[in-house]
């Protein structure tokens, strides 16, 4: 059933969103900024993907760069629907409505400024059920839909198509030496695809599950309840069911470099007991890829590893993670889809170069959030 999405409840998705980019995916809070200047009181409808006919042209809309980058290169908000039309234009096809890539951060926004500028509905849905930092490290191209031929455009009203074929990594390859040119940030509509397509190759209702994870945390702050249990709650029923408490402690380093198009780094935190020398690593490429307690693995990719503040749950971006902030760390299960051999092999440990193999999340012997 479609359901309508109002400028009122953006703060919500901009918070859930950022939980479920698991470090990246952007700054939500200038999407929500992007949106709200082009929405006013209108409402944006949202299609749930078991809904769509099997004929729908659906053209995925995102933003693409580094994080870091994005705090200081505001981008002019006209990109995204330029993208858009560039690759209407070279495929000679309209769409019929738009979808995110990925469902955190920035990118769970950028379709609603498309939205908000063309009056095109969006998919409840997306293709990495949270935030990668590579093109095709996306459930559409695990399960049979490319990505080329992608547009990708800037903020000057630069436009360039890219076309591949179905080889993703190298559409990868080329948009992001694009985007570095451009200054480090661009946007790009790619992943054209039917009502059928989405229903077989993404991950559905991702963007209702947002805003109900940022409506959950906002609601119990304002109630003087857990957070951390109103994300366990929430998420109970969803496709990522298992919620771990992997670490809480206060933020005591940070390396964080911008490099090949990409934030690149890790974060220490140390357990506040005195008499405990317990510490978590987090390291990331945009966003969290491995948590290793004292070396020992407790979290990986492509399970979520949230990094939220200790008393609110406000989720924490790697781009904002500092020094003395006082954190909870938080792991979730992803679903069956992405956990596939296929799935892994594009964006499993091997993906990232890490060593390590995959481990679901749940299989550990951690608390359950909000039990701790």
């Amino acid at each position: 059933m479609s359901w309508t999405l109002t400028a009122a409840d953006l703060p919500d998705l901009a918070r859930g969103a950022t939980l479920l980019g698991t470090g990246g995916g952007g700054d939500p809070y200038i999407g929500q900024m992007l949106v709200a200047r082009v929405l006013g009181d209108r409402g944006i409808t949202i299609l749930d993907p078991d809904d769509l006919a099997d004929d729908l042209f659906v053209i995925p809309t995102a933003q693409m760069g580094a994080p870091t980058v994005m705090i200081e290169k505001i981008p002019a908000g006209t990109e995204p629907t330029l993208a858009l039309r560039t690759l209407e234009a070279h495929l000679g096809r309209t769409a019929d409505a738009t979808m995110p890539i990925e469902c955190g951060g920035i990118n769970s926004m950028i379709p609603l400024i498309v939205a908000a500028e063309t009056g095109l509905p969006v998919v409840d849905a997306d293709g990495m059920g949270r935030a990668f930092p590579e093109l095709s490290m996306e459930t559409f191209a695990v399960y049979g839909v490319h990505g080329s031929p992608l547009a990708l455009a800037g903020e000057r009203g630069e436009t360039v198509v890219i076309d591949t074929g179905d080889d993703d990594r190298q559409m990868e390859w080329l948009a992001r030496g694009v985007t570095i040119r451009l200054g480090g940030v661009g946007h790009i509509a790619e992943y054209a695809m039917t009502g059928a397509d989405v229903r077989r190759t993404a991950v559905p209702r991702t963007l209702s599950m947002a805003l109900a994870l940022g409506r959950a945390i906002r609601e119990a702050r304002e109630q003087h309840r857990s957070p951390f249990e109103a994300i366990a709650q929430t998420l109970s029923t969803t496709l990522y069911s298992e919620v771990r408490e992997l670490f809480s402690g206060k933020v005591t380093d940070v390396e964080r470099r911008t490099t090949e198009g990409f934030a690149k780094g890790r974060a220490t935190i140390s357990a506040l007991d005195a008499g405990d020398d317990a510490q978590l690593e987090i390291r990331f490429q945009n966003e969290n890829l491995i948590a290793l307690r004292d070396g020992e693995l407790v979290a990986i990719v492509p399970d979520l590893i949230c990094v939220t503040d200790i008393e609110s749950g406000e989720p924490i971006t790697t781009e904002g993670l500092r020094y003395g902030q006082r954190v909870r760390v938080l792991g979730i299960s992803t679903p069956e889809m992405m956990r596939t051999p296929e799935a892994l092999a594009a964006f499993g440990p091997r993906a990232f170069g890490l060593t390590e193999e995959f481990v679901p999340v749940e299989s550990r012997s951690l608390a359950r959030a909000g039990s701790a």
